[in-house]
């Protein structure tokens, strides 16, 4: 019977498990190692750009906001400038008019009376040309209601003819230009007689008894 020598089992020596490994081994596990880390570099390189498209979104549309407020208060200018410029001119061309006013006065009396003739005729003609360029008009008329922000009345009477107070005369025409009053229209008015109205209704309230009264109208 063999004798077994203790400490001599059959035993495969102890061999660290780095060193176990061959060098396909170690390749093979830096290529995983290298695989791993790749996504993790790429996702935050993804996440810093997204950042950086997100600054410049946010740039571009401050920017664009400043330009359309720009571009608004331009327009604002522009429009402010030409309304002044308007203004300036209707009052220029109205200083200028109200001096000429008395002889497109004697103008249009000549021309009432017909004396309005020849050479004289021929220049009042080319000044009432040339202010009408300037933008004068004129106005007034002869039965018209009153209006006291453009007519401003000289006479007054009664006339049993109007329901309204009435322009029945044009002591001298009024004169504008665009929405500026230069002058108003002198007139003379004339207003409903003092009891002509309710003598009227009272007529009608009469008539109405009466056919009330004989059952209607008679039919002819």
């Amino acid at each position: 019977m063999t004798e077994e020598t203790p400490g001599f089992d059959d035993k495969k020596p102890d061999v660290p498990a780095e060193a176990a490994q061959t060098p396909d081994d170690a390749a093979q596990a830096e290529s995983a190692d290298t695989a791993g880390s790749a996504p993790a570099g790429e996702t935050n390189q993804d996440v810093a750009a997204t950042a950086q498209l997100d600054q410049v979104r946010t740039a571009l549309n401050e920017r664009t906001a400043d330009l359309q407020r720009l571009q608004a208060e331009y327009q604002n200018y522009r429009r402010r400038v030409e309304r002044d410029r308007v203004s300036v001119k209707e009052i220029a061309a109205a200083n200028l008019l109200t001096e000429l006013l008395p002889v497109l006065d004697d103008i249009g009396r000549a021309r009432e009376h017909g004396e309005l003739v020849g050479g004289f005729k021929s220049v009042a003609e080319s000044l009432e040309t040339v202010v009408a360029k300037l933008g004068l008009q004129q106005f007034g008329k002869e039965g018209e209601p009153f209006d006291p922000t453009i007519h401003e009345a000289l006479m007054h009477s009664y006339a049993p003819d109007v329901t309204e107070t009435t322009c029945v005369a044009i002591l001298q025409p009024g004169y504008r230009i665009g929405e500026r009053t230069i002058r108003p229209a002198r007139v003379a008015v004339a207003e409903p007689q003092p009891g002509a109205q309710s003598g009227k209704a009272a007529g009608e309230e009469d008539v109405k008894a009466s056919d009330e009264e004989s059952g209607g109208p008679e039919e002819g």
